[in-house]
């Protein structure tokens, strides 16, 4: 209960510091690099070499891709249909299709489900949604926007990326059936302590809602997506068609019910893809989320 509590506690005191003016500019950026260059990387070390691979383990992962298959679908029909400009269905399919299966995700998982959630959480992560992100996503962009990305820059993003490094590398320990050594175990654990508040205070640091833009209708359609359908489409996919059950279904369909990801719309933002509407879609997600993903939840229970 008390690591469900602390969710919305860290959340909020980084939405507070925002107003903190003695605070550096750049503590967001320094709270990212420090969980994605040692966070991340300690995840992958601590718990990856000991999942026993299975080949239902495929689902979870295959999850972040349905996710961004369907939005590309679905809102590039919208987009033709309802007449929206490039930015506006490029923004959609980016935003909504990509979920915060790492920042907010991890603490949320290991809240709601123990340690060996946070297991299929970083195959979901780094199998799924971080390669998404820096290849589809990039394609997607440069379909619907201004800016242009050559294959090589991408394939050199996702193989320089450092929790990809250790992801790669944590999986080879597990094919080999080689451990973490038990030395450096006790180090991994306190960095793994600290992923709540760092990631939540960064997340809430980087909230930022435009009132005036909250009557958008694109908006609703894209959380309607992220907390609603998508979420429902992989519980009835997974759960009546494949057979999904226990922790491998709660998993996937709380991971896909994230709010949208914040790289995700960054990356819509660096494209001129409707930056005010990336932007709600995260910072009016992000606490929405919190509400629907206790309703899946409960379903799920």
């Amino acid at each position: 209960m008390l690591n469900i509590l602390l969710i919305p506690i860290f959340l909020l005191v980084g939405i507070f510091l925002q107003k903190v003016k003695s605070l550096p500019s750049g503590l967001p950026s320094y709270l990212n690099q420090y969980l994605i260059y040692i966070v991340l990387p300690a995840l992958a070390l601590k718990y990856l070499p000991f999942v026993e691979m299975e080949a239902s383990l495929l689902l979870p992962i295959a999850s972040a891709y349905i996710s961004f298959g369907l939005s590309w679908v679905i809102f590039g029909f919208l987009g033709k249909k309802l007449n929206w400009s490039h930015g506006v269905t490029g923004c959609l399919i980016i935003t909504a299709g990509l979920a915060n299966t790492s920042f907010v995700g991890f603490p949320v998982v290991k809240a709601l489900y123990g340690e060996e959630a946070v297991q299929i959480a970083l195959l979901i992560d780094q199998a799924g949604s971080f390669i998404l992100v820096s290849s589809v996503a990039i394609v997607v962009a440069s379909i619907y926007g201004k800016g242009k990305k050559r294959k090589r820059d991408i394939s050199k993003k996702i193989l320089t990326f450092p929790p990809f490094i250790f992801f790669v590398l944590a999986m080879m320990m597990n094919f080999f059936s080689a451990q973490t050594p038990a030395i450096i175990m006790p180090l991994l654990e306190w960095i793994a302590l600290s992923l709540t508040p760092a990631a939540l205070i960064s997340v809430g640091l980087q909230v930022k809602i435009n009132c005036a833009g909250i009557s958008m209708p694109q908006l609703w359609y894209g959380l309607l997506y992220k907390l609603i359908f998508i979420p429902l489409i992989i519980l009835l996919l997974f759960k009546h068609i494949f057979h999904l059950q226990g922790i491998l279904l709660q998993v996937s369909v709380i991971e896909t019910a994230m709010a949208p990801m914040i790289t995700g719309s960054i990356i819509a933002i660096s494209h001129d893809l409707e930056p005010k509407l990336a932007s709600l879609l995260v910072g009016v997600g992000i606490p929405l989320s919190f509400l629907s993903i206790s309703g899946w939840y409960w379903i799920l229970s």
